[in-house]
């Protein structure tokens, strides 16, 4: 079995993770187009599009999506730092990830984000505003970075890692069954815990970085337990018992379904309803073990039966960044489009997701082809395996 040193300098595609954060990418998208059907009205008052026509099992799909799609994210992203580390200066490092994260978020919120308020406005009919209120800093914006928030959270989450690395601080010697036992511990400790300091669910918005205040140290500590799967090869070979795996597959759907159950209790009692102690703690310990169990499906349903790859995950993986980028304009552009037809919602909703989806990787794959036309012969890039990213 080839090291890790070994399949960089190989330059060997860790196919199972492409295919995992292509599809992972495509919960993202069937994430967000839900919010144009979602029946509780709660996305009506933010999101790009609301359909007045809804499907009330939209935001349960929802909710279990919302478990764990961004720590996935997360947890593949910690993985891919490391390696993207090797044999760079600390100054390479920081000009690469700029480039590849901070470059693309500062021209989609230039641009998107105005984009999201003049389609927002024009789908509920709404005057357009001055133009001064339309970018993410704007007092009042409605969107705020929306979902471009991953982008400047991740490059945070890679300066961490590398003042780590500075601190000689090496997480390469701890056991990996521990290590996913004290994150959920302090995972749950501290989502439960601040809920006494902020408001339940609170966010925090600025002009650089936007998240969730409950949930921000569990993406850090899935992104390092990513890295800790790297320095430890930890998928260097498939274990022949399948026990683990076989468990999570069978008991998953009960956190997911406790988890469920705790986010829609509150529309039982539309009036009177207080988030609790009990509440709070039912609804972080639900979540935590629902998010372990399917991350571990997830992980390991990719890496046992998915290495592999194929014309078409080939095209999806190349795209996939991009269509993170640009998918929610275009649920907007749809979504207003399918808003003046006579469908149902239940025929609306697969249009609006497969348009969206293909929409966006016809767009990323003609502005990949046109930039590669555009590049001088001879200075065609270097394909780098995906950990090296």
């Amino acid at each position: 079995m080839a090291t890790k040193a070994q399949s960089l300098a190989k330059g060997k595609r860790i196919y199972w993770m492409d295919n995992l954060r292509t599809i992972i990418i495509f919960l993202v998208v069937l994430y967000h187009v839900g919010g144009v059907y979602e029946s509780a009205g709660l996305w009506k008052s933010f999101w790009i599009v609301s359909d007045s026509d809804t499907l009330s099992w939209v935001g349960i799909v929802g909710i279990a999506f919302d478990i764990f799609i961004m720590p996935t994210m997360f947890f593949i992203s910690g993985y891919l730092t490391p390696p993207s580390l090797k044999n760079k200066t600390t100054w390479g490092f920081l000009k690469r990830k700029f480039r590849r994260l901070i470059v693309p978020w500062a021209v989609a919120v230039l641009t998107l984000i105005p984009l999201y308020k003049v389609i927002f406005l024009y789908s509920r009919g709404l005057p357009q505003e001055a133009w001064t209120t339309y970018f993410h800093f704007s007092e009042g914006n409605i969107s705020s970075q929306n979902w471009l928030w991953f982008l400047p959270l991740l490059f945070v989450f890679n300066l961490l890692y590398l003042l780590l690395q500075k601190a000689n601080i090496n997480v390469s010697s701890i056991s990996r069954k521990w290590a996913v036992l004290v994150v959920f511990l302090i995972s749950f400790a501290y989502s439960f815990g601040i809920g006494w300091v902020v408001e339940f669910r609170s966010w925090t918005h600025s002009a650089l970085l936007d998240f969730e205040n409950e949930r921000v140290l569990i993406y850090f500590l899935t992104f390092l337990l990513g890295v800790l799967f790297f320095e430890q090869n930890a998928f260097a070979e498939k274990p022949k018992s399948k026990l683990v795996y076989n468990i999570a597959n069978g008991v998953a759907w009960i956190p997911v379904t406790g988890h469920i159950f705790v986010r829609i209790y509150p529309f039982f009692f539309p009036e009177g309803f207080a988030v609790t102690p009990l509440y709070r703690l039912l609804w972080w310990l639900s979540f935590d073990l629902a998010l372990v169990s399917m991350m571990v499906v997830m992980i390991e349903s990719f890496w046992r039966y998915f290495d592999k790859t194929g014309r078409i995950w080939a095209e999806l993986n190349r795209n996939s960044y991009g269509v993170y980028i640009i998918h929610v304009a275009l649920i907007g552009i749809f979504g207003t489009l399918l808003l003046h037809t006579n469908l149902p919602a239940l025929a609306k909703y697969p249009l609006l997701l497969v348009s969206t989806y293909v929409g966006s990787n016809l767009l990323v794959s003609a502005y990949r082809s046109l930039t590669r036309s555009l590049r001088p012969r001879g200075k065609e890039p270097i394909i780098r395996p995906v950990d090296a990213r």
